[in-house]
Formats: structure tokens, C-alpha cells, sequence
């Protein structure tokens, strides 16, 4: 068969501009950003990736790299790239999508376990084709999606003890923000024990936005501050202010909750129909 991808991937590796990127493909608009702990000096260890995969399909991606152990920033690079170059190898047919994304995600944990230095990386993954999406996910990287009136319609499971207490009831959003295992993970790529979790197949609304983000998001915002933010106004506007009060709060320790980290959120909208005939 013919390939299909019809232009490169896009990536965000290590990226240290404080300002939104802006793109549009496959009939969605792309509003991406990625910064480093405003507390840090070390390499970025979040990473994105925009990746077309046909005139109506693409693949968007958040990966993080576990902080506290070795090569997070490579583990997180390694994860994308593997990812890209699977789909771009693999993916002859968008009804593929879902199988090389799995691919992928294992290849890529088998490829940071025999890096043998203790490397993992969390990843949320967003297969959008024709106005439908599909997540999958592993670890806590968030993936959101909201209404133009402010109703979630899919907010995905942290992989971490604390996640698991938010879904079960037994925490609230802003408590969870508080908790002093906010940080634990307990699902990375580049664990033999690896799990990946698959969400719904969606049809998206004209307005509604996706937002695929790390916790240095979600740490720092409510979902109700996030959904807020993001669920209008031009979303390269919106992202910027997400992100900069995210990241207001990491420096500023006398407002709760805050923590400092790297801080990566892709967004999409689908983009309105042309008005010509």
C-alpha cells in the first residue's frame, strides 16, 4: 500500500519557549506548550508531538518524563519518536491507528527498559479521525475533554494512588491537588508491568476542546480552572493563559495548591467549515 502521512511529524523535545505554538492540520486547530520548572535548570523531561496521518487523521501525544530517576527526558523523547516512526512505518490506512499506536507504546517500553537506567516516562495519546477521537493513556498525563458550555465529556483516570482515590469518590479534585502523594505514579512506560488504558471512541462537537496536558498542569489548576480557561475564546489565546497561571503558581508558595514542574498541554479544536460554496 501507499503511505499516507503527508507531512512530518511535529515535535516539542526539550522546548524552552514560554510562548504557544499554533498549527493547524487534518481539519483541527493545534495550540501546544512546553516549558521546564520555572525552579529548575535541568532539560525539559516533558515532550509533545503533532503527527498527520492523512488529510482527516492525525495523532497527538503528551509524554513526561518521570522526574527523580534517570534519562526522564530521554525516556519521554524515546517514547514520541517511537510512536512517530511507527505510525509513519505501520500506518498505511487510518483504521490502523489503533493498532499501531499499541505497537508503539510496547516497543517503546521494551526500548527504555533496555536503556538500563531506570528511565520512565508517562504518555496520553489522542487518535482523532473525521471529527472522532479515541484516548489511550499511561500514567497521570491527564487527557480532557470539554464543552463550549463548560460539560466534561471525558476526563481520563490518573494512573497513581491518588487518581484512583479521585475516581472512587474518596477524594475531591482540589483535596486530591493537596495530597503529599500527588506526586506517585504506580503505571510508566519502562516497567515490565506497564498497563495501557484505552478510553471511548467520541464524536467531537464543533466547539468542543481536547486538552492532552502533564501534571504540571493539573497540579497546579483544578479541572473546574482548566475547563474554564480552555472551553472558548481563541484557543491560542486560552492555552497561553492556562499555562502562565499554571506556572504563576509554581513560583508563588503562598497560594495553594502549587508545585513546581515541567508543564506541557497540546489542545485542539475542530476547525469551523469554510463558508464558501
Amino acid at each position: 500500500m501507499t503511505q499516507i502521512i503527508l507531512d512530518p511529524p511535529i515535535y516539542y523535545l526539550q522546548h524552552l519557549a514560554d510562548e504557544v505554538s499554533s498549527l493547524s492540520c487534518c481539519g483541527v486547530e493545534v495550540s501546544v506548550y512546553s516549558q521546564r520548572s520555572p525552579l529548575k535548570q535541568t532539560p525539559n523531561e516533558d515532550a509533545a508531538v503533532v503527527i498527520p496521518v492523512g488529510p482527516e487523521s492525525a495523532v497527538f501525544a503528551v509524554a513526561d518524563g518521570v522526574g527523580g530517576s534517570r534519562g526522564g527526558e530521554q525516556a519521554s523523547n524515546l517514547a514520541l519518536k517511537t510512536l512517530a516512526e511507527t505510525l509513519q512505518e505501520e500506518c498505511t490506512d487510518p483504521s490502523l491507528m489503533r493498532v499501531c499506536i499499541l505497537d508503539a507504546i510496547e516497543k517503546a517500553n521494551r526500548e527504555i527498559i533496555a536503556l538500563n537506567i531506570g528511565a520512565a516516562t508517562t504518555i496520553a495519546i489522542i487518535e482523532y479521525h473525521a471529527g472522532t477521537m479515541r484516548p489511550y493513556h499511561v500514567g497521570d498525563s491527564m487527557i480532557l475533554t470539554t464543552g463550549l458550555r463548560g460539560r466534561v465529556r471525558y476526563q481520563s483516570v490518573c494512573h497513581s494512588p491518588v487518581g484512583f482515590a479521585v475516581e472512587s469518590g474518596m477524594l475531591a479534585d482540589e483535596e486530591a491537588m493537596l495530597h503529599a502523594d500527588r506526586h506517585m505514579v504506580s503505571n510508566v512506560v519502562g516497567d515490565a508491568t506497564m498497563r495501557i488504558e484505552i478510553g471511548p471512541t467520541m464524536t467531537l462537537a464543533q466547539r468542543d476542546t481536547t486538552v492532552i496536558a502533564s501534571d504540571g498542569l493539573f497540579d497546579n489548576l483544578s479541572v473546574q480552572q482548566v475547563v474554564e480557561l480552555l472551553r472558548k475564546g481563541r484557543l491560542d489565546v486560552s492555552t497561553q493563559k492556562a499555562c502562565h497561571l499554571a506556572r504563576e503558581r509554581m513560583t508563588q508558595s503562598t497560594v495553594m495548591p502549587f508545585k513546581p514542574d515541567d508543564l506541557t498541554l497540546l489542545a485542539f479544536r475542530r476547525t469551523a467549515p469554510s463558508k464558501l460554496a
